[in-house]
């Protein structure tokens, strides 16, 4: 039941006392992600790991994630939200101690995956418990709510990570998650409604059997593809290939069960279908060139992780701008005019990186940054809209955990192409790599003439232009779907066992 009034499009005292408990604890699961990253190049140095090595400490939080969103649908449904939202917060924050204590690589990769069992139930129950909190009609403003902790983690996580890794120790990147998730968990306790669940539902185990693997196994191929530098290496080949079977089987059981794991049948709804191709390709593009923005300023400017961190806070500000205005918008012209605005400033910002050189203007990077946060913040939470408002109660958890999970494939697929596109043209460099180095060891600084450095530098900067036109091209596709999603308020789902609405085309 939802928590206010249907004739009251805000968001009332009560809504924003649950929106309090979902934001605190997706900004703990997602700050996380954020500040890991920051600190690879000192977990190399503490446990004396390779590059690729260490990387799988994020590797396998996602591979986590990709097991435990596709049962969160179900689980909400059987054993209630909160319940299974207070257990997602447990598992987090052991795991977040557990890693604080870990004393090799190895031990830090498994301590990562039990914090992702956690935190990967964190999103899609946040945006159960939201949806049900507040009733169809006002998603829009729900999703500019749940997009606050998407904003905190790309503006606070590397300044944060920096900050406590340069002032502290880095095992105060995962320690600072104990005293936020006590807080949540009390909170939540406190605030979250009574559970309803419903034991009737069966568990689709066929379905657990091959979907939660297969996206497992799919993620594991994929995230090997920049350090084997190739798609035709069997690491990569061999699980990828198998996740897609265990994928492909996964579809054509979804069919059978009454309760599938992931409801495939969710997909007869046209605005739905639009909105995960249109999320689909953003995130495949977004994502996938917004890892190497940090990147750039650390390898090719020099800067401190410290600064990086602060360089990249425009894009988080123009999101801010945006997104509480976009989510009032969606609830009353629909999203369609919306995500077309967007990914029109998100493309504009990125023609900016696709021209970048090594002396590039500060100013410019940082107003294109600006832009493309602006793009951002009309873009991804109006398109989770689109597919969330026209479900009925019922089905809402399990659309969340669908969003998720595309978002969540979709964002390891753009960062491994993009990470395939980088590394190959830094190889093709005869500089460019020595270049990039010479800021964490001076002694290359020696072996190289200026002249040589010079052009080390401008060949990396290309590198990363090249990148971003490959993120460019993708984001001028996902205008194509986008421009199919409705262009005017969504009408009330139906009620339980009513046919679906049929959505109408766009309006010119």
């Amino acid at each position: 039941m939802s928590a206010v009034s249907g004739a009251d499009d805000k968001l009332d005292g009560a809504v924003l006392k649950i929106a309090g408990v979902v934001v605190l604890g997706a900004i703990m699961s997602i700050l996380d992600i954020t500040v890991v990253s920051v600190a690879q190049p000192t977990f190399q140095d503490v446990f004396e790991a390779s590059p690729a090595d260490v990387a799988w400490s994020m590797t396998g939080y996602t591979l986590a994630l990709a097991t435990v969103i596709p049962m969160t649908g179900w689980a909400a449904d059987r054993f209630g939200t909160k319940r299974l939202y207070l257990l997602a917060l447990t598992l987090f924050v052991i795991g977040s101690l557990l890693c604080a204590m870990a004393w090799d690589v190895g031990s830090l990769i498994s301590f990562r995956v039990l914090q992702g069992l956690g935190g990967g139930m964190l999103m899609p129950l946040g945006m159960t418990i939201m949806t049900r909190a507040a009733g169809p009609h006002r998603v829009g403003r729900v999703m500019a709510v749940l997009g606050i902790p998407m904003l905190l983690g790309p503006i606070g996580g590397p300044i944060l990570g920096g900050w406590l890794i340069d002032q502290a120790s880095w095992h105060w990147i995962f320690l600072i998650n104990l005293p936020i998730g006590i807080a949540a968990f009390a909170y939540a306790m406190v605030i979250l409604p009574k559970d309803a669940p419903e034991p009737s539902e069966s568990f689709d185990f066929v379905g657990m059997l091959l979907l939660s693997p297969g996206l497992a196994l799919l993620l594991f191929g994929v995230s090997s593809i920049p350090e084997k530098g190739t798609v035709m290496d069997d690491r990569v080949l061999v699980p990828a290939i198998v996740g897609i079977v265990l994928i492909a089987v996964f579809v054509w059981h979804a069919f059978r069960p009454e309760h599938p794991l992931i409801d495939l049948r969710l997909f007869k709804n046209r605005q739905l279908t639009v909105a995960v191709i249109t999320m689909f390709l953003f995130a495949v593009a977004f994502f996938g060139a917004s890892l190497f923005i940090p990147s750039y300023f650390l390898q090719v400017r020099g800067e401190s992780t410290l600064d990086a961190g602060l360089l990249i806070a425009p894009q988080g500000l123009g999101a801010m701008l945006t997104m509480p205005l976009a989510g009032r918008m969606v609830d009353k012209i629909g999203p369609g005019k919306i995500v077309m605005t967007g990914l029109v400033g998100i493309i504009a910002g990125m023609a900016v990186f696709t021209q970048i050189e090594a002396d590039t203007s500060y100013a410019v990077l940082l107003g294109a940054l600006f832009v493309m946060g602006l793009g951002m913040g009309a873009t991804m939470m109006p398109t989770m809209t689109a597919a969330l408002q026209t479900l009925r109660e019922h089905t809402i958890a399990r659309g969340s955990t669908l969003m998720n999970i595309v978002q969540q494939v979709a964002a390891s697929v753009g960062t491994a192409i993009m990470s395939v596109v980088l590394t190959n043209q830094i190889k093709d460099s005869d500089f460019a790599g020595a270049a990039t180095q010479s800021w964490q060891n001076p002694k290359i600084l020696e072996q190289l003439s200026p002249q040589m450095l010079a052009s080390g530098f401008s060949d990396a900067a290309d590198a990363f232009g090249t990148t971003y036109t490959v993120a460019f091209a993708l984001m001028i596709v996902t205008l194509i779907p986008a421009a199919m999603l409705p262009r005017r308020k969504a009408g009330m789902p139906p009620a339980e066992g009513e046919p679906e609405e049929k959505v109408e085309a766009p309006a010119g």
